[in-house]
């Protein structure tokens, strides 16, 4: 069964009218930052409407998008971001923001290219570029060997070590991205944010919640 993201944080807003909740969202409170500064390796735990996976980034291998990364989940960016573009034996990615004034405010601040250290291996996750050092928020995980996207610029920052079994279940139903197919246009869900998502693609998995996991 697939759950959509609308109905499952809806799903959340009842229940947090419970002390139980309170409680929770306290402890949540008192619990430790992430460092100000990436550590070398770090771990990642993303919570999807179809459960768990674990990202380990390590910085040797690409550490502008390392550290880049790294801001983007300690902001919270990826919250409630949509598996906007899931091709089967190609690639997952996301990295939209389901506010627009993010979107706006991200797009600008490009990011250099990092030297490709390591292949694109299935279970790598690496930045989408739109050609040389246009990186911003995009990334993508790799769902088979894709060797090819190496001598294209895409250099892998870290990889799945749990839950590559959630990661290969996110809906695939809407086909290849617009203008090459009929699925999400990215133009419009970035200027449009989560409104576009729901009112035409509704049933695209989502991220609940995207936390570095300390030591």
């Amino acid at each position: 069964m697939n759950w959509r993201p609308a109905t499952l944080l809806a799903a959340l807003m009842i229940v947090g009218c419970s002390s139980g909740t309170n409680s929770a969202k306290k402890e949540e409170s008192k619990a430790p930052a992430p460092p100000a500064a990436p550590p070398e390796v770090y771990k990642v735990q993303f919570q999807t409407t179809k459960g768990p996976f674990v990202l380990e980034v390590t910085r040797a291998w690409a550490s502008k998008g390392a550290d880049r990364f790294y801001k983007l989940v300690t902001d919270k960016f990826y919250d409630g971001a949509r598996f906007y573009r899931v091709r089967p034996k190609f690639v997952v990615q996301w990295g939209i923001s389901k506010d627009p004034k993010m979107n706006e405010l991200w797009k600008q601040l490009r990011l250099q290219d990092d030297p490709v250290k390591e292949t694109n291996a299935r279970g790598t996750i690496s930045f989408a570029t739109d050609g040389p050092n246009t990186r911003t928020t995009e990334v993508f995980i790799n769902l088979v060997d894709n060797a090819q996207l190496d001598k294209r610029g895409f250099a892998p920052f870290g990889k799945v070590i749990e839950g590559m079994d959630v990661v290969d279940r996110l809906f695939s139903g809407y086909g290849e991205v617009a203008p090459r197919g009929s699925g999400v246009n990215p133009n419009k869900y970035m200027a449009e944010g989560d409104t576009y998502i729901e009112r035409n693609f509704p049933n695209l998995d989502g991220i609940i919640s995207a936390r570095v996991m300390l030591q």
